[in-house]
C-alpha cells in the first residue's frame, strides 16, 4: 500500500501515546503518560501520518455535548467567534474553574460542538489537521460530525483495534476511523475480527440504480427538528431521483434501545472505572487514614458528577437481586435489537438513511441547563441502536458556507 504524503491528523485523548499525555479530560489521569501507543494510532504512524496534536472530549468519553472535561467545554468552529476578549477570559481562569457545566462566558450563546468526541470533530472542521480519531460507543463520533459539518464514520465492531483505546464500554466501544490502514487482526485485541480486510477501490462510474434504501419508521421521532426532518427528506428525494429504489420498514425493538443501553453502559462503566484506586496508578488524595478512605477520596476527586453517577447505577443494576431484571434482560433486548437489524438487510436493503441527530447544534447555554442523562438520552436515539447491533455507520452532512460566522 502506497504510504501517506505526510498528513496531519489529531487524535482523541482517550488513546494512548508513549510520552505524550493521555488524560482522557479527568482529574483521575491528568498526568498519565503511557508506556505504549494505541494499535490505531501507530498504524496510522506507520503508514506516514503525522500526529500534531490531541483532542478534548467529555470525560472518560461519558457526554453528547464535549462539555464536561477538566479542559473546558469545545466550540463548535461554524458558530463561534474568538475574540480577543473571551480569549484573555479563557487563560486567565484556573482549569478547575473552566472545566465546570456551569461556566459561562458573555459569550455563552455559542454552539457545541457535540460529544464525546467534539474536540475531534472541531479540529477537522476547522482546518487543524486532515483527520482526526474519535472514539464512537453510542453515537459520539456521528454526533459531533453532524453537528461540526464533517464525515463520521462508526466502523463494525472487531474491524479496529481498541487496544491503547482506555476503555468506556468494551462491548460497543469502537474507534472511529478516517483511513482503511487501521483495518486489521490485532494480537492486543482478542475482539478484532481474523479474517482478511480485502481492499478495494470504488469505480469511477457506479451504477447504482439498483440501490435499495431503507428508511426506518420509528425513526421519525416527536422532537425531531423540522430542519432535520426536511433535510431528511431531501436526502431520500435525491436517491429516488438518481433511481434507487426506498423503503419504509419497521425496527420494533429500537423503542427499548435508549433504556437498554443506559443500563449496558452504566455495568461495564462500573466495572472499567475499578481500576482507578489512587494506587497503581492514575490521580491519588491525600487522605492515608486508611486504604478504604483513601480509594473513596481518590474516586471522589478523581472523578465528576457524570462519571460518579454511571458507577453508582451500574453497580446498583449489577446487585445480585437486580442483576436477572436489570442486566440480563438488557442483553436479551440487546439480541433482539440486533436481529432487527439483521432481518432489514436479509430483506434487500442494502442501505439505512437516518438522521443522526434530533436537531441542528445547541447553543452552551441551552444544553447545559439540561443534565447529562437527559441530554444523552436525547441526543443518542438515532445513533446508539447500530453500536448495540455492532454494525457500522456513515454520517454525511453538508453546510452551505454562508452559515459560517
Amino acid at each position: 500500500m502506497e504510504k501517506f504524503r505526510r498528513p496531519s491528523y489529531c487524535c482523541q485523548r482517550q488513546f494512548c501515546t508513549t510520552g505524550i499525555r493521555t488524560s482522557c479530560a479527568t482529574t483521575m489521569l491528568q498526568n498519565y503518560i503511557p508506556p505504549y501507543t494505541a494499535t490505531v494510532v501507530q498504524r496510522l504512524q506507520d503508514e506516514g501520518a503525522y500526529l500534531i496534536g490531541k483532542t478534548n472530549m467529555d470525560e472518560f468519553a461519558m457526554g453528547s455535548g464535549s462539555v464536561d472535561g477538566i479542559h473546558g467545554p469545545v466550540r463548535n468552529p461554524w458558530k463561534y467567534k474568538f475574540t480577543s476578549s473571551n480569549l484573555e477570559n479563557q487563560q486567565t481562569k484556573p482549569i478547575e474553574q473552566v472545566s465546570m457545566r456551569n461556566y459561562h462566558t458573555s459569550t455563552d450563546d455559542w454552539h457545541i460542538a457535540g460529544g464525546s468526541s467534539g474536540g475531534s470533530a472541531a479540529a477537522v472542521a476547522s482546518g487543524v489537521c486532515f483527520g482526526a480519531l474519535g472514539s464512537d460507543t453510542g453515537g459520539s463520533t456521528r454526533n459531533p460530525a453532524a453537528y461540526c459539518g464533517v464525515v463520521g464514520f462508526k466502523p463494525t465492531y472487531g474491524m479496529l483495534s481498541r487496544h491503547g483505546l482506555v476503555p468506556l464500554v468494551n462491548s460497543m466501544d469502537v474507534p472511529a476511523l478516517f483511513s482503511k490502514t487501521m483495518y486489521g487482526h490485532d494480537v492486543h485485541d482478542s475482539t478484532t475480527v481474523t479474517d482478511e480486510f480485502n481492499h478495494f477501490t470504488l469505480p469511477d462510474n457506479m451504477d447504482i440504480k439498483d440501490l435499495h434504501i431503507g428508511i426506518p419508521k420509528e425513526y421519525h421521532a416527536p422532537r425531531l427538528s423540522k430542519d432535520v426532518h426536511n433535510a431528511w427528506e431531501e436526502a431520500a428525494d435525491m436517491f429516488e431521483k438518481a433511481g434507487q429504489r426506498w423503503h419504509r420498514f419497521s425496527l420494533p425493538h429500537t423503542q427499548y434501545s435508549i433504556l437498554c443501553y443506559i443500563v449496558l453502559n452504566c455495568c461495564e462503566v462500573a466495572s472499567n472505572m475499578a481500576r482507578y484506586d489512587g494506587i497503581e496508578f492514575g490521580h491519588r488524595a491525600a487522605n492515608e487514614d486508611s486504604t478504604e478512605e483513601l480509594y473513596a477520596a481518590t474516586r471522589h476527586e478523581g472523578f465528576n458528577d457524570v462519571v460518579r453517577g454511571r458507577i453508582l447505577a451500574g453497580n446498583y443494576f449489577l446487585l445480585r437481586q437486580n442483576y436477572e431484571k436489570y442486566f440480563a434482560k438488557a442483553m436479551q433486548v440487546r439480541r433482539l435489537i440486533s436481529e432487527d437489524f439483521k432481518k432489514v438487510y436479509a430483506s434487500g436493503v442494502d442501505i439505512l438513511l437516518t438522521p443522526t441527530t434530533l436537531t441542528t447544534a445547541p447553543t452552551y447555554k441551552w444544553f447545559t441547563e439540561r443534565d447529562n442523562r437527559t441530554s444523552s438520552e436525547e441526543q443518542d436515539i438515532f445513533t446508539q441502536p447500530v453500536n448495540m447491533a455492532g454494525m457500522y455507520r456513515l454520517l454525511v452532512k453538508k453546510i452551505p458556507h454562508e452559515e459560517m460566522d
